[in-house]
């Protein structure tokens, strides 16, 4: 029995040291590729962000808890769809065989349609493997949830194709185009920036389209399950109507997507940018457009907004309202018919920093200091500028043309244009006690004499009123 309890105990001390041989082995091996792993990112190159993706409600596989778009502007990306819901609203019988079997992992949405024009529908998948199906229907009344789980209501657009197969090949080399060349240096240049533009305009139009849905210049009604495509016709839609979307994404655990409702008429569709004049180059703002003519919808509401091309109406009426620490805010009304001349909307951004100078051109006076009309509309920019932020403190400081001849007289009239100039101001909203007024000093006029003299530049274009920032955050000058 001895012999036996310490042959027991024996087996027992070598299994615990076995044990523990594998458990340091582990952390060693553990320490080790972790080192290695260490080394991996330092040598390699920078980690990808992982990419955001918006959760559906888990509710939002039922009609009646359809998500609200808004027209033009994109949702997503999202997680992938999942499950049927509580209620399976759709399912196919022999009276209506072009309808899913039955839902898989479905996600409804619903919109309005804010103008007349053509459906459009892109739905970007984030895995072009994955199958989707999209039934698009018009809303009609508060049983429309329950018409629809008895097919009462048809839906007015059927997407149901299967994945098209040769969006899954993938090169693994990027064909280039070959241009012939005509011995013109000049001519080939020009040739490959116009086969560029070609590419460019390409790909933004089939980033508009999306990888599956309703397209304007799509020429099929309907796509069945047999079908390979994967765009169909729009469908005519008028202002104020209400429309569900239902896409079931029959491939389990799919990868999500991104979807973007607009309405296609004959639009504008210009760049937009926002430029530091002092460092000449754009800059990134918080940016929100809101359209008028359809109770003020938001078209854009970005708060990071680094340029790019946007869709406005013909016709239509517009509030852009754009801001960034630093800087002046700009709140901007237009009517969209100004995009027949302009090709772009290009917004000047100026700093509200302690010390900038603003020098302001076309200005005109009467009697020497009288400010006329004509200059009304280039001081109301200012004026607007100035406006949204009570708490930037100014000098308006004015200036005269001269030869140095009589200094008292050029002082004199140039502290009166500036006061004339705060008259305007103060008359236009402005509080008096945001504004103080100088005139030129001796200096000042005895460097624009010299200046005078030795240029004689005296007749072309003349700064008549500065407008220098005093403190910012403080409604007095200090």
């Amino acid at each position: 029995m001895k012999r036996f309890l310490i042959a027991l105990l024996a087996c027992a001390l070598i299994f615990s040291y076995c044990d523990v041989q594998a458990q340091s082995k582990t952390k060693s091996s553990s320490k080790s590729s972790k080192k290695k792993s260490k080394k991996k990112n330092k040598k390699g190159a920078k980690q990808e962000p992982t990419l955001q993706l918006t959760t559906l409600p888990y509710n939002s596989n039922d009609c009646i808890f359809a998500i609200p778009l808004n027209v033009d502007q994109t949702y997503g990306p999202t997680t992938a769809p999942e499950g049927a819901g509580r209620i399976m609203e759709v399912m196919a019988d022999k009276r209506h065989p072009n309808l899913p079997e039955f839902e898989h992992n479905v996600v409804w949405y619903k919109f309005t349609v804010p103008y007349n024009g053509k459906l459009d529908i892109a739905v970007t998948q984030q895995n072009v493997a994955d199958d989707y199906d999209m039934l698009v229907y018009k809303y009609t009344d508060v049983y429309f949830s329950n018409h629809v789980q008895c097919n009462k209501v048809l839906p007015v657009a059927v997407n149901m194709s299967s994945v098209d197969s040769s969006l899954l090949v993938k090169k693994k080399k990027k064909e280039k185009e070959e241009i012939p060349s005509t011995g013109d240096a000049k001519a080939d240049l020009k040739a490959k920036q116009e086969a560029a533009k070609q590419r460019r305009e390409l790909e933004a139009r089939q980033a508009a389209m999306g990888t599956i849905g309703m397209y304007h210049e799509a020429e099929d009604v309907m796509l069945t399950k047999k079908s390979t495509g994967r765009h169909i016709r729009s469908i005519d839609v008028r202002k104020g109507e209400v429309y569900y979307i239902l896409l079931d994404n029959v491939t389990p655990k799919g990868s999500g997507h991104s979807i973007k409702v607009s309405i296609f008429v004959d639009a504008f569709e210009v760049p937009v940018t926002f430029y530091d004049p002092k460092i000449r180059k754009p800059v990134e703002v918080n940016l929100q457009i809101l359209e008028k003519n359809t109770n003020n919808r938001v078209i854009v509401n970005n708060e990071r907004f680094r340029g790019g091309r946007i869709k406005f109406v013909p016709g239509f009426n517009y509030t852009l309202y754009a801001k960034r620490d630093g800087y002046f805010a700009i709140l901007f009304d237009f009517n969209a018919d100004r995009f027949k001349e302009d090709t772009m909307l290009r917004m000047r951004m100026n700093r509200a920093e302690r010390g900038t100078v603003y020098p302001i051109t076309q200005i005109y006076f009467e009697d020497e200091y009288k400010l006329m009309k004509e200059s009304d509309s280039t001081l109301m920019n200012y004026v607007m500028m100035f406006k949204n932020h009570p708490d930037v403190a100014f000098t308006i400081k004015g200036w005269v043309k001269t030869y140095g001849v009589d200094p008292e007289h050029d002082q004199l009239v140039s502290l009166e244009r500036a006061k004339s100039v705060k008259e305007f101001f103060v008359k236009n909203g402005i509080p008096e006690d945001q504004i103080k007024t100088s005139g030129m000093t001796m200096t000042d006029i005895k460097r624009a004499a010299t200046a005078a003299f030795d240029n004689k530049k005296l007749d072309e274009e003349f700064v008549s009123i500065q407008l220098i920032i005093t403190a910012v955050g403080a409604k007095e000058n200090p």
